[in-house]
């Protein structure tokens, strides 16, 4: 009923408009002076109503989508595939030097966090009606906000793709040397990295990236935590077979041989503050990053709902934080100080089936992760040029090409750490100072810390710019009139200048 006298009220009022342009026409001075009152109490009037009915309108349309039909199974798996990554080979390193308290600690928080910034991203989708990032963007920020969103969640995805076939290139040609009976040293053109990198991409990529909806891609992405479900089962089982005297005897260190070192380097610290502690929070903010793909997923969930699309969420990032917890906690358990930053590499894996097995498991595991992540990537790029309504040809020839670029930058770049520093850089700088100078706050930044960031940390401040800038700052600009959401906004205001504070110094203009 209020909508129908809405639109009375707005019939009424076009009937009249001419009226009103003849008076003024006429009497141009009686009208300013006498009733110029009146006349601007009926105009802000009239553009109130305008302006909520086109608020209405628009927001209707941002919420046309065609009703999803993936299941909520389905969408978490394909949540929690975009979660996992090649995050959790580090995460037992980064224990080793907080300790298991404090390691703790920190995964409570950055989980929590992250499903804190999924629900405020999930309010600003229902506050706007739109369920596509880039439009989220543009109708809070206008056509910046639109940019600033691409570039951030771009980057993020490629980088985190680069780094997938990065493990794919290096690892892959290892394994099948070991299937054939080879040694290292073994060379051809079959296990070449870089041959092997673009037959993966073209016999089992680029088929999952020509599906047409993200749904599609839950089997895979149930069999791809289903092989990282192993490799944990195994980092398990090995605990229990490697025992730390057997490290302790293998160390070239005469510090490791002494007996006394040994049995102290075999005991769990539970705190630990060093120079590599610094690492820890990155790289399990790292290993949480999701959010580029929450949208496109909500979009596809049937019977949406952003109570539904929160459950998704608090199943997928417990399940994660569980796994990840187990991972790091048992590989630590086993290697102790002696643990690497990737911690597939301290296992032995000549002549020892199970762990070139687990080899396997995790290069389909992040295989099968990357056509997620593309999805995300190529929607924002049709959103980006406004071809969003599905055209086979298109759809085949931006896949193919987007495909062919992230092959050629994996083929020619020789590092992960030169991926990662490049994205990185270009991501915080291109994103983060453009939102924050949106927002009306104003940044000052240091060039070197940023280098140090980006070149020590492997471009994780991208990481920062999605949990923490990015849905606080859509949310604080969404309701900054909103008088009833004020200790809201507070709590969100905090969340969003504390993240930000170890890499600017903010004031608020």
């Amino acid at each position: 009923m209020p909508f129908k006298a809405g639109l009375e009220l707005t019939e009424l009022q076009n009937m009249t408009v001419p009226e009103d342009d003849n008076i003024s026409n006429d009497s141009n001075d009686f009208t300013e002076v006498e009733n110029g009152q009146i006349n601007s109490k009926f105009i802000s009037d009239r553009e109130s109503r305008r302006s909520l009915t086109n608020s209405h309108l628009e927001k209707k349309k941002c919420d046309e989508y065609i009703p999803g039909t993936t299941s909520l199974g389905m969408s978490v798996f394909n949540l929690s595939n975009a979660i996992m990554g090649s995050g959790i080979l580090g995460l037992a390193f980064a224990l080793a030097n907080t300790g298991i308290l404090l390691f703790l600690l920190l995964l409570v928080s950055v989980t929590l966090l992250s499903i804190y910034s999924i629900y405020l991203l999930l309010v600003c989708s229902k506050e706007t009606g739109c369920m596509v990032y880039e439009k989220l963007g543009e109708q809070v920020f206008g056509t910046p906000g639109k940019m600033i969103v691409f570039g951030s969640t771009s980057l993020q995805n490629v980088g985190a793709m680069l780094s997938y076939l990065f493990i794919v290139k290096n690892e892959l040609p290892s394994a099948i040397k070991f299937l054939m009976g080879k040694e290292e040293s073994f060379s051809a053109w079959y296990v070449d990295g870089r041959i092997l990198v673009v037959t993966v991409t073209f016999g089992i990529i680029l088929p999952l990236c020509l599906l047409k909806n993200l749904g599609y891609l839950g089997y895979t992405s149930g069999f791809s935590l289903s092989c990282m479900v192993f490799f944990l089962i195994v980092v398990i089982y090995k605990k229990f077979q490697i025992s730390c005297y057997e490290l302790g005897l293998n160390a070239t260190s005469p510090i490791l041989s002494n007996s006394s070192e040994h049995e102290h380097m075999c005991k769990p610290k539970y705190v630990i503050f060093n120079s590599k502690t610094v690492y820890a929070l990155p790289t399990i903010a790292f290993a949480f990053v999701c959010h580029p793909s929450v949208l496109p997923i909500y979009s596809e969930l049937k019977d949406r709902s952003q109570k539904k699309m929160q459950l998704v969420s608090n199943i997928s990032f417990f399940a994660m934080f569980v796994m990840y917890f187990m991972t790091a906690i048992f590989g630590y358990l086993t290697f102790y100080d002696n643990v690497q930053s990737d911690l597939l590499h301290k296992y032995q894996s000549k002549g020892d089936i199970l762990i070139l097995t687990v080899r396997l498991a995790v290069i389909v595991a992040v295989i099968l992760t990357v056509p997620v992540l593309f999805f995300t990537v190529r929607s924002s790029l049709f959103e980006l040029a406004r071809k969003t309504k599905f055209d086979l040809c298109r759809h085949v020839l931006v896949t193919f090409v987007l495909l062919v670029i992230i092959n050629l930058l994996v083929i020619f770049i020789p590092t992960m750490k030169d991926i990662f520093g490049v994205v990185g850089t270009i991501s915080w700088f291109c994103t983060t100072k453009k939102m924050l100078l949106i927002s009306n706050i104003r940044i000052s930044c240091c060039w070197q810390l940023t280098k140090l960031i980006y070149f020590n940390f492997a471009g994780v401040t991208s990481a920062n710019m999605l949990i923490f800038i990015l849905p606080s700052s859509l949310y604080l600009k969404i309701t900054h009139q909103d008088g009833a959401k004020l200790t809201q906004r507070i709590w969100v205001y905090t969340f969003f200048t504390e993240c930000n504070r170890p890499c600017c110094n903010c004031q608020h203009q």
